[in-house]
């Protein structure tokens, strides 16, 4: 059986089709809305309905958790989406970008140690303990 499309419910969505047309869970709408990222629509009857452009709204969230942005910069995000405070969308966007650059710089330094490591172990006379053991142990060993 089709529905058919009423003047109160044209261009809104349940829960469930606005879930699946943004690609994501029930859940994540409704967490969502807990964090003041999405509204609570007033039940229409047994549903509460949903704007069909909330679909774009959860997009821009989605593709900034990708990036690395937390929940709170998305909410801020949003705030500004009209794009007039530029400096602020700018601050935001580089204050993550530093972030990234530390958490890069943390895995390369964390690169660097495990490759020693390994070509340590490689190394190193059977009757001496694993370098990775012995530094996962906090273990000083001797030379190979």
């Amino acid at each position: 059986m089709k529905t058919v499309a009423t003047a109160s419910n044209a261009g809104t969505l349940t829960i469930g089709h606005l879930a699946r047309a943004a690609n994501v869970g029930v859940e994540t709408i409704r967490y969502y809305q807990e964090r003041g990222l999405l509204p609570v629509p007033v039940a229409q009857g047994a549903y509460r309905r949903y704007s069909a452009h909330l679909v774009g709204r959860i997009r821009f969230i989605k593709r900034g958790q990708e990036l690395g942005l937390t929940l709170a910069e998305i909410t801020e995000l949003l705030r500004l989406e009209d794009g007039a405070d530029r400096p602020s969308i700018r601050r935001i966007a580089n204050a993550r970008l530093v972030q990234i650059d530390h958490k890069i710089a943390d895995l390369e330094r964390m690169r660097s140690v495990l490759s020693l490591l390994v070509e340590q172990c490689e190394h190193t006379k059977k009757s001496l303990p694993c370098p990775i053991i012995a530094t996962l142990a906090n273990v000083q060993t001797a030379e190979a």
